[in-house]
């Protein structure tokens, strides 16, 4: 008689699974309720890159980190929910900084980076987050390389141009890497990812553009930021633009005005958000500290985070 196995032994192994939980006292298991969660994450997009004197200009900040999902949750449980800041974007001679991760139960999205910010006359990589900053380049062949993103959430940033007229590399953004400078324009910012998880199509992520840079009759037009709130990159006497708030988007670089300036500082990387997605028969405990927004979305309730930190429970 052969021994019995797992394919064709099923029913005893569960028989004798049932007789220890009964003699256990365990038995009937009884499984907690669930829901089942739609979610989208966005952490804050890093700052934009300032122009400084004879350096090009500001690399763009990279998008915040994005992730998207469902998940199985335990009604009655806390899960926290944190929403990530853009980084403030740098006046000349400032370096600028990462955006801040967002988080929802276990998902954690990463900070985007900051975009290259001279604080000497030396080229600076752009930053590594949930999407890199691009690079912001100075002379001497040396190329500023963009930040690598965080794999699944985001992309590399763009280079700067070793090469006079010196542009910005474009942050990368969640759908795109940033693009790299070159002889007539600085790196736009990378496309961000569309999401309908609120009934309408949005786009998050995006990538701020590349400052820009003038010498005399020597220039290179600034960057865009890449759909889904990337701040476009400064040409002018104005600051890089700001990423959009909870997109998540990047800020833009600012322009270098050789030789006397002045010379531009770079946009404020954009807020993140959570967006959780649920059935209207489940109903949602909201702690202090969140600032949020409710819709209904056909047979699901949609729930829109936009700043604070607190937890939140299912019934």
């Amino acid at each position: 008689m052969a021994f019995p196995t797992t394919s064709n032994a099923n029913g005893i192994w569960q028989l004798n699974a049932i007789r220890n939980y009964l003699l256990d006292n365990t038995w009937p298991q009884v499984l907690p309720p669930t829901v089942a969660v739609d979610y989208l994450v966005v952490a804050g997009g890093g700052s934009g890159g300032a122009g400084y004197a004879s350096v090009g200009g500001g690399g763009g900040g990279g998008a915040g980190g994005l992730l998207t999902g469902s998940q199985i949750l335990d009604l009655s449980s806390n899960y926290t929910v944190s929403i990530g800041a853009g980084g403030a974007g740098p006046a000349t001679g400032n370096s600028g900084s990462n955006g801040s991760n967002s988080t929802f139960n276990n998902i954690t999205a990463v900070g985007g980076g900051r975009g290259g910010s001279a604080t000497s006359v030396a080229k600076v990589d752009g930053s590594a987050g949930g999407s890199g900053g691009g690079g912001q380049p100075t002379g001497g062949g040396a190329t500023a390389v963009g930040g690598a993103g965080t794999s699944g959430q985001g992309n590399n940033g763009g280079n700067g141009t070793s090469a006079s007229p010196y542009g910005g590399g474009g942050g990368g953004g969640a759908g795109a890497v940033g693009a790299n400078a070159n002889a007539t324009k600085s790196g736009n910012g990378g496309a961000g990812t569309s999401s309908n998880l609120t009934g309408t199509p949005t786009n998050y992520a995006g990538g701020g553009g590349g400052g820009g840079y003038t010498y005399g009759g020597s220039s290179v037009t600034a960057g865009t930021g890449g759909t889904g709130g990337g701040g476009n990159g400064s040409g002018s006497a104005v600051a890089g633009s700001d990423g959009t708030a909870n997109t998540g988007g990047g800020g833009g670089g600012g322009c270098t005005r050789d030789p006397s300036g002045p010379h531009q500082s770079g946009g404020s990387g954009g807020s993140g958000i959570v967006i959780v997605r649920f059935p209207s028969s489940n109903n949602i405990s909201i702690g202090a500290g969140l600032t949020y927004s409710n819709s209904t979305v056909g047979a699901n309730k949609v729930v829109s985070f936009t700043a604070g930190t607190g937890n939140i429970s299912f019934s």
